[in-house]
């Protein structure tokens, strides 16, 4: 009986103690950062039909109950999207293929003077390519969904990473006059 209660002893004060040391997972809903701090992120528009998508899914993950108004930071991003052949037949047509796009992100703190924090996301996706062109592209649309998807959850876990340390900001340097 007595060790029972020594050993109930024991985990209760490992589970106070584990509490209280404010380990929060990046992992988390919040990514490290409060709700509040992701939702004061203005997220630009984004070039062409993907870039719409992905800001629609950033809204989504970030901010999803915010309304307009002044934003403490402001995130650019600018897309690229390539495609290439992976499994080539001997008739030279291919059976699959790879979607990559890739996300250059530009975290900006408007209210110190103009900190930045800069990145760049990835994500490949394949699908196959079939003999019917409608199929094709309809395999092709949703490996570019999967890769908007991928990019926007990296895109929000660095912002919330960035949000919490703030020494990631760094200052743009003025451009000097050049001498002749």
């Amino acid at each position: 009986m007595k060790k029972k209660s020594v050993v109930i002893l024991f985990v209760g004060a490992l589970c106070l103690t584990a509490t209280a040391c404010g380990f929060r997972p990046l992992y988390s809903q919040d990514g490290g950062a409060s709700s509040k701090a992701l939702a004061s992120v203005s997220i630009g528009q984004i070039k062409d039909r993907s870039g719409q998508k992905l800001r629609n899914f950033l809204l989504a993950r970030m901010a999803p109950r915010a309304s307009e108004r002044q934003s403490k930071y402001s995130l650019a991003i600018e897309l690229r999207e390539s495609k290439g052949n992976v499994n080539i037949r001997k008739d030279e047509s291919a059976t699959r293929a790879n979607l990559s796009i890739s996300a250059d992100f530009t975290l900006t703190n408007n209210a110190d003077g103009g900190g930045i924090f800069k990145g760049t996301v990835l994500s490949t996706n394949s699908y196959n390519v079939l003999n019917s062109e409608f199929a094709t592209l309809s395999a092709e649309n949703d490996a570019r969904n999967r890769a908007l998807r991928s990019l926007s959850e990296e895109i929000r876990l660095r912002v919330a990473a960035a949000l919490r340390n703030p020494s990631v900001f760094v200052k743009p340097v003025p451009a000097s006059p050049r001498r002749r």
